[in-house]
């Protein structure tokens, strides 16, 4: 199963640039040795960090604030705080564990499910359940967290987020 903390959009056939951008910043923000890889989707990639992935993500938006042009490849950076296996009871289990640590009693939360050519779970079984461990109220607008699930085929990365943990470029926003 892969090992990544960091889930990165690039264009089409740029993956090569978008590896090597990462490589770079994450050098810059303090990662001696990162570890970028391919996934089989075009324009993904993943990142595994030794530090922590929301610093990483506050620290180059500290970048991209003194130097809003310095991505050209790279689009948009997920931070991924968990790995497991494609399996809705292991999913159930990992969000059921944690997202206290995450989401306050009084926090609001909306569920965000990006599936990439997986029919191993019903999008809305999958929604339901994670939602059905939660009394906290929704609020698909503007919620107080996120609870992000990516299913990358087999292999699936969740997030506890607020809104702007996620980093959009420039070149992403155009």
């Amino acid at each position: 199963m892969k090992n990544f903390n960091l889930l990165v959009s690039a264009p089409r056939f740029n993956e090569t640039d978008a590896k090597a951008e990462l490589w770079f910043v994450l050098l810059i923000c303090g990662d001696k040795y990162p570890v970028i890889s391919n996934l089989e989707y075009q324009g993904l990639i993943t990142a595994f960090t030794n530090l922590p992935e929301l610093d990483i993500i506050k620290k180059i938006k500290e970048i991209l604030e003194k130097d809003p042009q310095f991505f050209k490849y790279v689009l948009k950076i997920v931070p991924i705080q968990f790995i497991c296996e494609t399996d809705l009871d292991l999913i159930e289990k990992i969000v059921k564990e944690n997202y206290s640590t995450y989401i306050g009693k009084q926090d609001s939360f909306r569920i965000t499910l990006k599936r990439r050519k997986n029919k191993l779970i019903e999008r809305d079984k999958l929604i339901e359940a994670v939602a059905n461990l939660l009394i906290n109220p929704v609020d698909l607008e503007n919620p107080d967290k996120i609870i992000r699930i990516e299913l990358l085929d087999t292999v699936c990365g969740i997030s506890f987020l607020e809104q702007g943990d996620i980093l959009r470029t420039k070149s992403f926003q155009n």
